[in-house]
């Protein structure tokens, strides 16, 4: 038996062992909020891949190749819902459970991520965890700090954010799932199985990933509204954003006192969800290979559910491939713009969307100043969400071109899946399957780079902001 001095040498060299990294998180932290949720999520990834890799985590208990097993680890952290494997068919049931952790850890954000996994280590909400929870529902917060302008999310209720995002994420996907699993068993499912398939497919509605637990997908429910129904509330609700579920929370009623960031976020996707429907309708009502068989009813039904899922959910109930090359390109610009901040949609956010058009509109009427519902947008908001989108569009024109090369598929095909895996949507035209490894991995990248958000990629790449305490001579260059 160790005797009490050395006891006690013991206990003081594993204090000091686990303080030295809390300090070592600590001083990260500090440095670079963003910088360590990214390295969460790398971590993630690996840890996942590994997983992946094991052949318990397969059907027939072989290794899964790397580029497999990597592309499905990216694509579940990320919740972007392609694969380059049968989902239904490759995985065993250890598989399909890590695939399901998987979307709803993912799904929770990259920075409110890493502020849980602080958490876990210093057991208390700090300052300097509270800024990193307060970027993921406010992500100007990285670029410039705390701003004065009201936010969707204070400091103060950085707690109860953290505690919304796991209630809501757990009610509303038990909620979906409870709507599913009546029409499962409608449909002749087994018991066990429609119960594990509809909490499967509420994860999946949910966290805006799009994976299907059976090889039929949702093919068999094509025309159940009921079911279809119920995955477009669930992927609806989490491309809103938990800011968006909050603000409901302490009381929907009240509009009044909703921010500004609540506002635009509600009636931009509303705006995108209705337009993108009515455009479904006028390109495909004639295209046998989708909608042109269907009775009107049907077709407004399909078009709106496509609609949907193209700005993140994932899920089809036609061949994306079949689609006219004009609802193609729709598809793209959908997908590019994704859904809320902090949601666990992907693309560019409709808030950024929001931003470029009031400023657009305020340069045509004349005026200085950003204004929308009575509130005024300061213009370091509108700097901001041009760099988002020339980053974004950035990354999706050197991936296409990479892929484009490697695979020598058709430019359309490519943007579609390029643009899909950037923006975490997970709908495909074939090709991401058809891929060699090389473009596997390019792929891979891709997704990352979209579902770590440009804005906290720009970030952690900055070491630091300086402050210009002079300005030099202005000058005009002409545009346009």
């Amino acid at each position: 038996m160790l005797s009490k001095a050395s006891s006690a040498r013991f206990s003081h060299h594993k204090g000091s062992w686990f303080g030295g990294i809390r300090d070592a998180v600590d001083q990260l932290v500090r440095s670079s909020p963003s910088r360590f949720a990214i390295l969460v999520f790398t971590a993630l990834i690996l840890l996942f891949t590994v997983l992946f890799s094991l052949p318990i985590a397969s059907a027939d208990r072989t290794i899964t190749p790397l580029h497999d097993a990597l592309f499905t680890a990216v694509s579940v952290i990320c919740v972007t819902g392609l694969a380059t494997v049968d989902m239904a068919t490759h995985w065993s049931a250890f598989g399909n459970i890590l695939v399901f952790i998987g979307v709803n850890v993912g799904g929770i954000g990259v920075l409110t991520l890493a502020s849980i996994m602080g958490l876990v280590i210093s057991r208390r909400i700090g300052l300097r965890t509270k800024l990193m929870a307060a970027s993921d529902s406010n992500p100007s917060r990285i670029h410039a700090g705390p701003v004065n302008e009201g936010q969707a999310i204070r400091l103060g209720e950085v707690g109860s954010l953290l505690l919304t995002v796991a209630v809501s994420a757990f009610v509303i996907e038990v909620a979906v799932a409870a709507l599913l699993f009546p029409r499962m068993l409608s449909a002749g499912i087994d018991a066990g199985q429609a119960l594990w398939h509809s909490i499967y497919y509420a994860a999946m509605a949910f966290t805006n990933t799009g994976f299907n637990p059976n090889e039929l997908g949702i093919g068999r429910f094509a025309e159940d509204f009921w079911f279809l129904g119920a995955l477009m509330v669930g992927v609806f609700l989490g491309s809103l954003g938990f800011p968006v579920i909050y603000a409901f929370a302490r009381g929907w009623r009240k509009r009044r006192v909703w921010s500004l960031h609540v506002k635009l976020t509600l009636v931009t996707t509303i705006a995108l969800m209705f337009a993108g429907m009515v455009i479904y309708i006028i390109l495909e009502f004639d295209n046998p290979k989708t909608f042109g068989s269907l009775d009107a009813g049907h077709t407004i039904f399909q078009s709106l559910f496509l609609s949907v899922m193209s700005r993140s959910g994932g899920f089809a109930t036609i061949e994306i491939s079949d689609l006219h090359g004009s609802s193609l390109l729709v598809t793209d610009m959908l997908m590019f713009i994704g859904g809320g901040s902090a949601s666990t949609a992907g693309g560019i956010k409709v808030t950024t969307l929001a931003i470029l058009f009031l400023a657009a509109f305020a340069e045509a009427r004349g005026k200085a100043q950003m204004e929308a519902f009575g509130r005024r947008i300061p213009s370091d908001i509108l700097r901001l969400s041009v760099s988002v989108v020339l980053w974004g569009a950035t990354t999706v024109a050197v991936s296409t071109i990479l892929i484009l090369h490697i695979s020598q598929a058709p430019l359309e095909h490519v943007l579609f899946d390029v643009i899909s895996a950037f923006a975490t949507c997970g709908l495909s035209t074939g090709l991401t399957g058809d891929l060699p490894p090389s473009g596997v991995y390019v792929l891979s990248a891709t997704m990352f780079m979209g579902r770590v958000g440009t804005v906290t990629l720009a970030a952690a790449l900055a070491a630091s902001q300086s402050r210009q305490l002079f300005k030099r001579p202005e000058e005009r260059p002409i545009v346009g």
